[in-house]
C-alpha cells in the first residue's frame, strides 16, 4: 500500500486551522439575513435524499473554484455579490477543503463547522423537493 505524505484527515484538520466555522445553531438564528448566502456543495443525490437548507444555492464542490472567479467561463454572478457565504456540506469536510481553497484565491467565505448532519437536529429548516433544487 501507497504511503502518503499527508492524510484526509490531517488536510481537513490544517483547513480548519485557518478558516472561520459557523456552529450550526448560529447559522439557524442567521437565516432570513439578505446579506448572507448558504451554499451546499453536496452531490445533488445529497439533497434529494436528505433534503437542503432553504434557500441555500447548490454549487457541486468539483465546480466551485470555477464558478467563485470573475475571470473563468463558468463563473456565476451570485459569487460576485457583496454577501457573506458560508459553506456547507454533510460533515464539514468537504466544505473546509472547499472554503482554504477558496481562501487562497482571496474569496472569503466561512463554512458550517459540523455540516448539514446537525443542522435538523437543531433546529434548522429543511426543504425537500425530488430535483434537490
Amino acid at each position: 500500500m501507497k504511503t502518503l505524505v499527508k492524510s484526509s484527515a490531517e488536510l481537513v484538520a490544517d483547513a480548519r486551522a485557518r478558516i472561520s466555522e459557523i456552529e450550526t445553531a448560529d447559522l439557524v438564528a442567521r437565516l432570513g439575513d439578505p446579506n448572507l448566502v448558504v451554499v451546499d456543495i453536496r452531490d445533488i443525490r445529497e439533497r434529494q435524499r436528505s433534503g437542503f437548507i432553504p434557500g441555500s444555492f447548490h454549487a457541486p464542490r468539483g465546480m466551485i473554484e470555477f464558478w467563485v472567479d470573475p475571470q473563468s467561463p463558468y463563473f456565476k454572478p451570485i459569487f460576485g455579490e457583496d454577501k457573506r457565504f458560508v459553506f456547507h456540506c454533510a460533515s464539514g469536510w468537504r466544505s473546509a477543503l472547499t472554503v482554504a481553497a477558496l481562501q487562497d484565491m482571496g474569496f472569503r467565505a466561512a463554512h458550517l463547522k459540523e455540516g448539514f448532519s446537525t443542522w435538523e437536529t437543531q433546529g434548522g429548516p429543511v426543504e425537500k423537493s425530488e430535483s434537490g433544487k
